[in-house]
């Protein structure tokens, strides 16, 4: 996984509440082999007029004040629906590195973990509207190392669990994690290979 200490960008709002992973990534486009190619398919229904993908001139992705922007800002309960690795795999490949939200659901925050896209939760709605409310081209950093939100209206603290904020930090994925443990677990197989024999 590539690291993230600390990451400034601008913000697209997506305000509502309980934004599915079926919104995010149509279950269509979860039948492909690969595990790239989804940053076209996200919000698919909202984003496209029809299935020839012609632009919704009203969907706040299609708008060019937006375009590049890299911090998503919603609701509550983001993610929410059905376990979809897809969803978070075209979020990224779009260029969101972080989900700023009030909650997430928790498979959906997990699949985040293990893709590099940095989960904050935020239960303060007023400070999320306030984010909304900043524009287009207003950049904020959000600095995973200190746990602080820096913006135009002040520093705001977010919590999140020390391992995994460890994984983001150095850019461990599981396997990655894993094999940093390869003498202790080799040690324990080579111990305990007398179990196994017949």
């Amino acid at each position: 996984m590539e690291p993230i200490r600390q990451h400034t960008g601008r913000i697209v709002p997506m305000m509502n509440d309980n934004i599915d992973t079926d919104q995010i990534m149509p279950k269509a486009f979860i039948k492909r082999i690969s595990k790239f190619g989804y940053e076209d398919f996200i919000f698919f229904e909202q984003r496209y007029l029809d299935k020839e993908m012609t632009d919704n001139p009203d969907f706040i992705l299609n708008q060019e004040e937006y375009k590049g922007a890299s911090i998503l800002v919603a609701g509550d309960n983001f993610g929410c629906g059905s376990s979809r690795e897809h969803a978070v795999w075209g979020l990224s490949q779009y260029g969101f590195k972080v989900v700023i939200a009030g909650s997430f659901s928790d498979i959906f925050y997990m699949n985040c973990t293990k893709n590099s896209l940095l989960p904050v939760a935020i239960e303060d709605e007023a400070y999320r509207q306030g984010l909304a409310d900043l524009g287009s081209e207003t950049e904020i950093e959000v600095d995973l190392e200190a746990q602080v939100i820096h913006s135009p209206l002040g520093d705001k603290h977010f919590d999140i669990d020390d391992q995994i904020k460890n994984k983001f930090l150095q850019g461990l994925d599981d396997i990655t994690e894993t094999l940093k443990h390869e003498d202790a677990i080799a040690a324990y197989e080579a111990a305990n290979d007398h179990k196994y024999d017949a």
